[in-house]
């Protein structure tokens, strides 16, 4: 029985002749392109022929490679991002501050300048620590005390008007109660007639009422009001309130006045210590500027000292004495 092998073993050229066939044609065909550059058509079709397989191929590592610079610049961001938050925070902090000290710095230069600008004999200036503990009073510390020479009864400005007087000194606090504190009592004047009266504190709404005028008195609303400097402690001048209400009835002998304080009472941090005191004499010029009483006996000889004596007894009445011509005198 004779075997014939099915068509795809069939024998051909031996494998050795094939082996040496095909690295003929490769040594062939490498030095065609090397010499003159003949298989590089050949590789521009089969690169071309070849390209999309190549992309397929790419896409896992390509797309695995996007994913972590993904997630690397995400979270790149992410912390530039809360730096950019932090330093915009901290650029907004400082810029509330600088407001702040620029607001400060424009008040402390108003303050000083309307210090300058009164007559007294010194000014200090000192910062608003806290509010009184009395809840039914309405009262401020200040920083500076004794020890800078703050003393009771001076009077306390800001850069608009009068706050207060200082009640109670300590070595380094000073109380200051406010002008809308009822025991406080301001005389004015009008700035603009001149009409002087007394506005007393402790209204309700911080306000200040002018108490005692007359129903038919030149008074406004809107007018000015400033210290008149008759008390001896406010300096004159100072701008104290603004009339806000106006009342009048003619059941009343006397109008309802109210107004509201011009100084920032309850607002501003810095205020001016005004030192109104005035420095006492010494002794020696003192007693040059009192005149001395005439010497009696010296101006009549004629008459005796016991005589002429114009001392009092201690009744308080004179005694009777003559004159020169022999009358009695009282």
């Amino acid at each position: 029985m004779e075997y014939t092998p099915p068509p795809l073993f069939k024998q051909g050229p031996s494998a050795r002749v094939r082996l040496a066939f095909f690295v003929a044609l490769s040594v062939g065909l490498l030095f065609l392109d090397a010499r003159y550059g003949a298989m590089e058509i050949v590789r521009q079709a089969v690169g071309t022929a070849l390209y999309p397989v190549q992309r397929i191929a790419g896409l896992p590592v390509e797309f695995s490679t996007g994913i972590g610079e993904y997630l690397t610049t995400l979270d790149t961001l992410k912390q530039e991002n809360q730096e950019l938050t932090k330093i915009q925070l901290q650029d907004k902090q400082r810029l509330h501050e600088l407001q702040t000290l620029k607001a400060e710095n424009e008040k402390l230069r108003k303050l000083l300048g309307v210090g300058s600008t009164l007559q007294v004999k010194r000014s200090i200036l000192s910062e608003i620590v806290s509010d009184a503990r009395d809840p039914f009073s309405r009262k401020i510390i200040i920083g500076k005390g004794l020890i800078q020479g703050v003393r009771e009864g001076m009077p306390v400005i800001d850069e608009l008007g009068l706050l207060g007087q200082v009640t109670r000194s300590f070595p380094s606090r000073a109380e200051v109660s406010l002008i809308t504190d009822k025991e406080q009592i301001i005389p004015v004047e009008s700035l603009r007639n001149g009409l002087r009266s007394v506005a007393y504190g402790g209204l309700d709404g911080g306000l200040l009422e002018l108490r005692f005028m007359a129903a038919n008195a030149d008074i406004e609303e809107n007018d000015l009001l400033v210290t008149s400097g008759l008390d001896g402690v406010y300096p004159r001048g100072i701008p104290v309130a603004r009339v806000l209400r106006v009342e009048r009835n003619s059941r009343y002998a006397f109008a309802s006045i109210f107004c509201e304080p011009i100084a920032g009472v309850e607002r501003h941090r810095f205020v001016l210590v005004l030192d109104t005191f005035r420095e006492e004499l010494p002794a020696g010029e003192a007693a040059a500027v009192v005149p001395q009483a005439p010497n009696p006996s010296k101006q009549n000889p004629t008459t005796s000292p016991t005589a002429n004596s114009d001392k009092a007894l201690p009744n308080g009445s004179k005694p009777k004495t003559s004159t020169a011509g022999g009358g009695n005198g009282r």
